[in-house]
């Protein structure tokens, strides 16, 4: 069963099941979506950057980045329509942060495991147990 909560977009109080929006801004956005897809399905449009088409349909660029995150539009169809990396702000396609910020992520998180180890073993080398019999 859902709980209550407010939209995300209106502030309407709606039962939440799945999405985060009432069902109106559901269809709004939906017609949003469909003008969207009418201007980058024609073939001169197919190359349009994410700014054009927001000023060419009227939609919000944070909207039509978030019908690309959800892959409502695919960017192997539309490969202008990237968005900026949560990190750096470089252009992608897929995902939240660009690959140069996740490798980054990731040896610091490895970096950040070898010290976590070493004070381990510092920890066990200059630990005394005493055992009664």
């Amino acid at each position: 069963m859902g709980e209550l909560s407010n939209c995300t977009r209106c502030n309407a109080l709606f039962v939440k099941n799945v999405k985060d929006i009432c069902q109106d801004c559901y269809k709004e956005e939906g017609a949003q979506f469909d003008l969207v897809y009418k201007y980058v399905r024609k073939q001169k449009n197919r190359s349009a950057t994410l700014d054009q088409v927001s000023n060419a349909t009227g939609v919000e660029k944070d909207l039509i980045m978030k019908f690309v995150k959800e892959q409502r539009l695919r960017t192997s169809m539309f490969p202008n329509l990237a968005y900026p990396c949560e990190r750096c702000q470089t252009l992608i396609s897929d995902g939240k942060i660009c690959g140069e910020c996740s490798e980054d992520i990731r040896s610091d998180l490895e970096q950040e495991e070898k010290v976590e180890s070493l004070k381990r073993e510092d920890k066990k080398a200059t630990t005394y147990y005493n055992f009664e019999k």
